[in-house]
């Protein structure tokens, strides 16, 4: 592994702390008029995806940690585990649910995605900022029920629940923000 300033840091950075894996959200250079200069810096664990806020002395170094990115597709769920493909040499690899987190919630057979790892261990995937899914069980709805603004829970393709207004039907394409988990629009 190499080493960084804390001076050289950039956002989307891959860092190994003694806390965890981390790659930095944001980051400020702060020099106040008595004292050294700083820098304070958001931080995203991408293991359990929470943020740490910390604060670094300029030209502190600190491990910087090389996270590889390739494009794979999504085959299918098996169990407790999903099969990718890598798109240029065919490999499938089978990764555990739990390590996707929430972002598994989005996944649909046959779809692109870019798997993040870390030397062997797959520590997370990247999704769009939406994604189209198909609304399978729901209320169906009613005529005049497109001003209230009122949610209805819908179950869609790949299991996933969200709270959708209630003029969505079941068997309808709806857009769900892959950050909020919130409905978007109809597709």
């Amino acid at each position: 592994m190499s080493t960084i300033s804390t001076n050289d840091l950039r956002n989307g950075m891959g860092l190994e702390l003694p806390e965890g894996l981390f790659t930095v959200i944001e980051f400020q250079h702060v020099k106040p008029g008595k004292g050294g200069a700083f820098v304070r810096t958001k931080l995203r664990n991408l293991r359990t995806k929470a943020v740490l806020e910390k604060t670094f002395r300029a030209d502190e170094k600190v491990e910087q940690a090389l996270i590889d990115k390739s494009e794979m597709q999504f085959l299918y769920k098996d169990g407790n585990s999903v099969v990718f493909m890598d798109e240029t040499s065919y490999e499938q690899i089978s990764v555990d649910v739990h390590s996707l987190g929430d972002s598994g919630s989005y996944l649909k057979e046959g779809e692109s995605v870019t798997l993040q790892r870390y030397g062997d261990e797959i520590i997370g995937i990247e999704l769009p900022a939406a994604v189209e899914l198909k609304v399978i069980e729901t209320e169906p709805g009613i005529q005049g029920d497109r001003v209230s603004g009122a949610r209805k829970p819908a179950t869609l393709e790949t299991g996933l629940i969200v709270q959708v207004p209630l003029f969505v039907n079941p068997n309808e394409t709806i857009k769900v923000d892959t950050r909020t988990g919130e409905y978007l629009t109809r597709a």
